[in-house]
């Protein structure tokens, strides 16, 4: 294996050797399920399926936890002014976080620990920092001791005199740059029993004792959002390293989705949700926006900048529809050499899809001119394999199967202009230009606009259509 990664601890790009031969291990902080997802928080995961699935293709096993924080003062605040136990508020949301993932093709986590589910290894991990002279208990608080951490703040490059946990104030604390494991029970609010009096966990203390129960103590990849580094990622990693547990190899950090130039979040009011999206594009031309870019590159959303990238993926899926029916089944094929080396560069995404979009050129070039069907296939058997391993192969099932596609009409629409389209890219090949502009302006009648690329023509539906419907 050639995949390097960049990593935040280290701050380099790294090659890449899992712990265990033949198996890879990865945690990847999931949602704190306090309201509906927006495109923000599918992002990161979708980056991460993608390196899932390189990383299977790679050869390996690959055991990936993503966990589910249903415990949380943000989730306890809004089931109560939306007048709902706090149970069933995160359980709703849970299950809308889990239908984007998989209407966006993620592949399934190997486990998906809730926060409430692992009290107990929770009360083991705070007793082994508190044996270890790293934490200390205060009126039923706990709390973990910064300064006895040699190293705290290598992770994000904090100074230690500059460290704001952002906690409220509390009288327990030895020092404010010190941060809750546990927290003493309140009236109302939903509590455990431990040695140290009936209480809930603290966020961070959640993630540390996740992960090494499904991973082990040492595992290969640590996965989350760049606004997860400090304070959560901080201190997941000397709470864990504090009890003696080696944790993560690697830190990787995907960039924010933003909105005006702001991250996007619930508490800014600035989120595009993903049941929104859904009513633009189709969800493969979602998946497609999000993942193209360099995981580690903010995406500033806007509207335009989603309808440019969706004719992206309508240009892969034209071409493989063209292939398929000119010469019949597309088998997945062999990845060129320069796909397989620009994943291997940190996921650079951006470079893969250069290649892909030149193989489809090619492909295109190569049906326009009436090439054998060995020249077209090969193309064509490439693309299918670039894009099984991004999650997007259109004639995969769930791309292909139109029970799993946003909309019937959407689909009877692709259908019926990707039709047309067929139908006079076969006339401008037997140059009859005539009967190819009569296509193209019937198309135009219908609120179809068509550009011809150098990769093939590619359509959308015009701006004053988009708005009527």
């Amino acid at each position: 294996m050639t995949l390097h990664l960049y990593d935040t601890a280290t701050r380099q790009i790294r090659e890449f050797h899992p712990a265990r031969e033949g198996t890879a291990s990865m945690y990847v902080c999931g949602a704190t399920v306090q309201g509906t997802p927006h495109i923000g928080h599918i992002r990161g995961a979708l980056n991460y399926d993608v390196l899932r699935r390189w990383l299977l293709h790679s050869g390996l096993d690959v055991l990936l936890v993503r966990n589910v924080t249903d415990i949380d003062d943000k989730i306890l605040a809004k089931a109560e002014t939306a007048g709902r136990p706090w149970w069933e508020w995160a359980s709703t949301h849970e299950r809308e976080f889990e239908s984007a993932y998989d209407v966006l093709g993620c592949l399934p986590p190997s486990a998906l620990p809730h926060a409430t589910g692992h009290v107990t290894q929770m009360i083991e991990l705070i007793q082994r920092l508190i044996d270890a002279g790293h934490a200390y208990a205060e009126a039923g608080d706990v709390y973990f001791d910064v300064k006895s951490f040699d190293g705290y703040g290598a992770l994000s490059g904090q100074r230690l005199d500059e460290v704001q946990q952002g906690e409220s104030a509390a009288e327990g604390k030895r020092d404010p740059r010190d941060f809750t494991l546990w927290k003493a029970a309140k009236a109302g609010e939903p509590s455990w029993p431990t040695p140290w009096g009936d209480g809930r966990p603290g966020w961070h203390l959640e993630c540390s004792a996740m992960a090494t129960t499904y991973l082990g103590a040492e595992f290969d990849i640590h996965g989350g959002g760049v606004d997860l580094v400090f304070p959560h990622h901080e201190n997941e990693r000397a709470q864990s390293n504090a009890a003696g547990d080696g944790f993560a190899r690697f830190w990787l950090h995907n960039a924010w989705v933003t909105l005006s130039g702001e991250k996007m979040s619930k508490s800014l009011g600035n989120v595009v949700s993903i049941p929104a999206m859904l009513t633009k594009v189709r969800a493969a031309e979602l998946r497609y926006y999000l993942i193209q870019p360099h995981y580690r590159s903010t995406i500033e959303y806007s509207d335009d900048a989603l309808f440019e990238a969706a004719p992206g993926y309508r240009r892969i899926e034209q071409f493989l529809r063209r292939a398929a029916g000119r010469f019949g089944e597309i088998k997945i094929g062999v990845l060129p050499a320069e796909f397989r080396a620009a994943l291997d560069d940190d996921l650079a995404t951006p470079q893969a899809f250069a290649v892909l979009h030149n193989t489809v050129r090619e492909g295109n070039t190569a049906l326009d001119a009436g090439d054998a069907a060995v020249a077209v296939a090969e193309h064509a058997a490439a693309v299918r394999a670039m894009t099984d391993v991004l999650g997007l192969d259109p004639l995969s099932a769930r791309w292909a199967d139109a029970s799993n596609a946003d909309t019937a009409g959407h689909e009877a629409l692709t259908s019926l202009v990707e039709g047309i389209l067929a139908d006079r890219q076969q006339a401008r090949a037997e140059r009859d230009f005539a009967a190819a502009d009569a296509l193209r302006d019937k198309l135009i009648a219908a609120g179809i606009a068509v550009e011809d690329t150098a990769d093939g023509p590619t359509w959308t539906v015009s701006s004053q259509s988009r708005s009527a419907q």
